[in-house]
């Protein structure tokens, strides 16, 4: 340390008269000491005022200057002396360093700068403010196609400079998006595949930079899907694997790359690591089956990179996928079934797998989770069933399968997102399926179920489906029985309730349901329409401008409906009803005018 003082005052002396030998040795000794250990010789530096002197040794021609961009580098490991490093006005002289010729003088100065800029808001203001950031860029481009070693360690100091420079700062990351660093960095990954460091900075620049949505679409123009699946299949160390893995989940969110990656067969990729960790227990082992088998769902939520994948439903990537489902692994279970969830996007493919007896598969996974049951699981089979509802043609295939009775076990199920997809794969289910719906309408026990769940405040999606589901029991049964149990398990005030929804849809469903019960059953319902101030709900949708035409029209056949009702009939005639049937005569549109005639006749006969 006493070198260390004597050195650093000979610094200063030699300094101002720039004495070129004493200085050489001076910077010898500081290297020395900073080698020893690093944090006291910084702080000394500090101490004794040393930095402030420093831009005056930067000279371009100076043979000393390497020595010194050394010292900085080395300094500004320590985080506490970043910032006395821009104060003491380094980052305009570095900068300037940048466009010498000497290499040595080049790897130094990339080390300073990016040590000042790693972790320091104040590095990377100064160095954007100082233009550094574009000088490296141009740099690493014109650098690129070379591939002695020398220039690959520059390469590397480089690519870490401007990782440092911009890691979680959007700005600066957008910044070096637009001064085009991705086509860059991606040729300099086919490039220098053999450079394991280089390769590494890559990828961990490309890690930062793919989370930003504006990266996507330059990515999508260069062929990095295809470089990196290529690294990835070279790749024997785990932990390189899972650098791989984590430039690709957030690139695998933008469709076209989707497909590319599919192209450049990355998904037979990750079919191999599944097989390969499947029956794996080590920890690392799980976390890369998890890892892969969710990228391998996240590709298929492109529309196109799923159809290639779909291959007719004869695909061997669709089969391997299959075989998920019956595993003895929760994880492969649940990308098993959330890949049917993901493959079941269109009508086609719905009917296709239908037909070759993918619901039994389903229900298997299902009955085997019903007890304790894994809810992620749950959620991604009642997902699938659900999709594979929407086609008409499979909606009876699908109940003669006893979906529905498989489905309905999971009705004492506490977890809303369950509850969420059961209710949405009943709804889809009974859909113009009379029979069904009549079957489940007079369900005690889901009807039961299902209006206490139309009081779940917390959880909006499950108040919403169990009110949508109570409707479609009643409009897709038309039947007196239905009504009965809805009725008699107080399901009419939520229905009224649903008649006031923000979404036009609800409503809808809500007033042809009402309107069902007040047709079947209005003797048993008067009660409950009189105490849910149905008739007060039905004259505000009248008078309300912003109410859709269909909303309307709707809402006076469920007045027609309710006058046989006395005392439904006296709140009528209380509200003014007439004047805003009325005005609805002369509605734009003819369905809406039509009804308010007849409205309009029946209000004048029974008032």
């Amino acid at each position: 340390m006493d070198n260390l003082c004597e050195a650093l005052k000979k610094l200063k002396l030699a300094s101002a008269d720039s004495s070129s030998d004493s200085v050489e040795g001076g910077l010898d000794c500081v290297l020395k000491a900073l080698a020893h250990n690093n944090a006291e010789a910084s702080e000394k530096i500090q101490e004794m005022g040393v930095l402030p002197l420093l831009p005056t040794l930067l000279a371009p021609q100076s043979s000393c200057t390497p020595k010194v961009a050394n010292i900085i580098a080395e300094v500004a490991k320590n985080e506490f002396m970043r910032s006395p490093c821009v104060e003491a006005g380094l980052i305009p002289p570095l900068v300037q360093l940048l466009n010498s010729k000497d290499q040595e003088v080049l790897l130094q100065t990339g080390r300073a700068l990016g040590n000042i800029c790693y972790d320091s808001h104040e590095g990377r203001r100064a160095v954007d403010e100082a233009g550094g950031a574009q000088i490296v860029a141009e740099h690493i481009k014109s650098m690129s196609q070379n591939t002695q070693p020398a220039n690959g360690k520059l390469l590397t100091v480089f690519c870490g400079m401007l990782m440092n420079y911009s890691n979680d700062d959007d700005s600066l990351q957008a910044q070096l998006i637009n001064m085009g660093v991705i086509p860059t960095l991606v040729k300099l990954l086919g490039i220098h595949s053999q450079n394991t460091a280089l390769t590494e900075m890559c990828l961990i620049a490309f890690g930062n930079l793919a989370e930003l949505e504006s990266s996507k679409e330059q990515f999508a123009s260069t062929n990095i899907a295809e470089e990196l699946v290529k690294l990835f299949r070279k790749q024997v160390e785990r932990e390189k694997k899972e650098m791989i893995f984590e430039v690709l989940a957030p690139l695998a969110e933008n469709d076209v790359i989707k497909l590319q990656l599919v192209e450049a067969g990355l998904v037979e990729c990750l079919l191999d690591v599944v097989a390969q960790t499947v029956d794996g227990e080590r920890e690392e082992d799980i976390s890369e089956l998890k890892t892969a088998s969710d990228l391998m769902v996240l590709l298929l939520l492109g529309d196109e990179s799923m159809q290639k994948l779909f291959e007719g439903g004869k695909g061997s990537v669709f089969q391997r996928v299959l075989s998920w489902v019956p595993s003895h692994n929760h994880q492969l279970q649940l990308a098993g079934a959330l890949a049917i969830a993901n493959f079941a996007r269109n009508d086609g493919n719905c009917i296709h797998m239908v037909d070759t007896g993918i619901v039994q598969k389903l229900l298997d996974l299902l009955d085997r989770h019903v007890d304790e049951g894994n809810v992620t699981v749950q959620h991604a089979a009642l997902s699938a069933l659900r999709n594979l509802a929407i086609p008409v043609v499979n909606k009876s295939k699908m109940l003669a399968a006893g979906v529905s009775d498989v489905v309905l076990k999971f009705l004492k199920s506490e977890m809303p997102p369950v509850q969420f997809k059961l209710l949405g794969t009943l709804r889809m289910l009974i859909d113009t399926q009379a029979d069904a719906a009549d079957q489940l309408g007079t369900n005690q026990k889901l009807v039961e179920r299902l209006v206490e769940w139309c009081e779940a405040k917390d959880h909006a999606g499950v108040m919403g489906e169990s009110n949508r589901l109570l409707s479609a029991l009643i409009r897709h049964s038309k039947s007196k029985d239905v009504v009965r149990t809805v009725i008699q398990c107080s399901g009419v005030k939520h229905l009224v309730t649903m008649a006031t929804s923000e979404h036009m849809i609800m409503q809808n469903e809500a007033l042809v349901a009402l309107g069902l019960i007040a047709a079947l059953n209005l003797g048993m319902a008067e009660k409950d329409f009189v105490s849910a101030s149905l008739v007060q709900v039905l004259h505000k949708l009248l008078s309300d401008e912003r109410s859709a035409p269909e909303i309307k029209y709707n809402s006076m056949i469920l007045i027609c409906a309710v006058m046989g009702s006395e005392p439904l009939h006296k709140e009528v005639q209380g509200l003014a009803f007439l004047d805003v049937v009325s005005k609805l005569r002369s509605h734009e549109n003819k369905t809406v005018a039509h009804q308010a005639s007849l409205t309009e006749q029946r209000l004048t006969v029974q008032s």
